[in-house]
């Protein structure tokens, strides 16, 4: 009798596992012309009923599989944000895999595998399925990046995705083996229960063994200073692919790194904060100031992204319910920014072939004067400008810096956010001040059109009936500090 539960409990976890087993049966037993189209789509309708399914099951806090696995408010938050993520990628790369000789239906499936293992990540309550989960991911992420074979570039942005993610892992796996030697349990409750209360203290080795697993959770992230794979990666990963990375991967890894931080070790913030408030400034830093030289617009939103990463580690250093609810506000925000602007990247064509370059945009407002809007609202929203959505994720953010007394940690963020505003805005600047060299190939493609729209209205409209994002994040927020 207590299987049900269990099984109820990662219900929308072993459904999109099954599918994906399903879809790799049809992929193989279709015309290979028509097995793309075909896994695509069903694997689009997969991901939209996994993400119905998550939302129904809402209510509560389940714990399953003897303590491995849960699901809460928190949980449900972040897999809608990855499912939506997921759901948009896919949507908006078929025309390019179609078009630059990548039509695989193995694309889809392995999207769905490496969502299954975000979900895992996200409801997991012990140090083992917390490892397992984002194995399932990586695995499936290393085989993306160099999902175009026939390019050097991918197939080198997948093996340096694979050694260093490799490394991370071997990090992380060595930090829990510490954890599990001076506590005795690998269980996050068991873990909370330990360390709850003024008398509670954490070993020199423990701090180490958690230091270690910040280490390899940062690599999830690309936090500073385990960035080093995410310029490159992005640059050469297929730019679906990349914007997979920027999204769906960076929320469920950001969400573990808040379960793990704030539930089994919340009571030992004291000697974890440091090392956050770290490698949080040394992101945003970085982000803002690399950028500056980039000519390659993959590799500006890669720093962009390390930089994204440093703000939202503010929240977590916070260490309070309104951080939290800040990152998550954020997360939210980001997911929607992110989305428009690869979007936006994913048109820039010149003759049927893809272009990369910043100077490749000059005067682009000229001949697409709407793709041009569509980079200048979500340039303004990267860059914290009001009254755009992203103006109003950073402002949660170092409000709770400030409620929590991090004053320093809070200021620097708002430099860096000045800094790094400077390389958005010059993208503007080439956009409509530039002169028009070669315009974009029209059209630039119904899904990419409704997405870039939609993406745009929610970022620049934001402010009007910011309730359900705001009241959601509360709920979820309230998860992890049930007190």
């Amino acid at each position: 009798m207590t299987e049900l539960p269990d099984m109820l409990a990662a219900g929308p976890e072993i459904f999109l596992a099954v599918m994906g087993m399903v879809l790799m049966m049809v992929g193989v037993f279709s015309s290979e012309k028509r097995a793309l189209g075909i896994v695509s789509g069903l694997a689009v309708a997969s991901l939209v009923v996994t993400l119905a399914s998550v939302v129904w099951m809402a209510d509560g806090r389940i714990v399953a599989f003897s303590g491995l696995f849960l699901t809460d408010s928190f949980a449900v938050f972040m897999k809608t944000l990855v499912l939506l993520g997921a759901v948009l990628v896919l949507i908006m790369s078929e025309n390019y895999i179609q078009r630059e000789g990548m039509a695989r239906f193995e694309f889809p499936v392995l999207v769905i595998y490496a969502t299954v293992g975000m979900m895992m990540m996200i409801s997991a309550n012990d140090l083992i399925s917390l490892y397992i989960g984002l194995e399932l991911q990586s695995l499936s992420l290393y085989v993306l990046a160099a999902f175009q074979r026939d390019r050097g570039r991918s197939s080198e942005a997948g093996l340096k995705y694979f050694v260093l993610g490799a490394l991370s892992s071997c990090l992380l796996l060595y930090g829990c083996s510490l954890i599990y030697g001076f506590t005795g349990t690998t269980q996050f409750e068991a873990l909370a229960v330990l360390f709850t209360g003024k008398e509670s203290a954490a070993s020199p080795g423990l701090v180490v063994g958690i230091v270690f697993l910040s280490a390899g959770l940062a690599f999830k992230v690309s936090a500073v200073p385990f960035h080093m794979w995410t310029p490159d990666v992005y640059e050469g990963a297929p730019t679906p692919v990349t914007a997979f990375f920027a999204v769906a991967p960076k929320i469920a890894a950001i969400a573990l790194f808040l379960r793990v931080m704030l539930e089994p070790f919340g009571g030992l913030i004291d000697e974890w904060r440091q090392i956050i408030v770290l490698i949080s400034v040394a992101s945003m830093v970085l982000g803002a100031f690399a950028a500056v030289a980039q000519r390659n617009i993959k590799r500006l939103m890669a720093y962009s992204s390390i930089g994204h990463v440093g703000y939202a580690l503010v929240g977590l250093a916070s260490g309070s319910e309104a951080g939290l609810r800040g990152v998550l506000i954020y997360m939210a925000i980001y997911l929607v920014m992110n989305v428009g602007a690869f979007a936006c990247i994913l048109c820039m064509q010149i003759n049927g072939r893809m272009v990369e370059q910043i100077d490749d945009l000059a005067g682009s407002a000229k001949s697409h004067p709407m793709m041009a809007l569509g980079i200048l609202v979500f340039m303004f929203s990267l860059a914290g400008i009001p009254p755009m959505a992203g103006f109003f994720g950073k402002f949660f953010i170092f409000t709770a810096a400030i409620e929590a007394e991090l004053y320093t940690l809070a200021i620097i963020g708002v430099v860096s956010s000045v800094v790094g505003a400077f390389y958005y805005l010059r993208i503007v600047k080439i956009v409509y001040f530039d002169d028009l060299l070669e315009p974009f190939d029209k059209p630039i493609g119904r899904s990419l059109g409704t997405i870039m729209t939609l993406s745009g209205v929610v970022t620049i409209l934001f402010f009007l009936y910011p309730a359900p994002i705001l009241d959601s994040a509360s709920i979820a927020a309230a998860a992890l500090f049930p007190g």
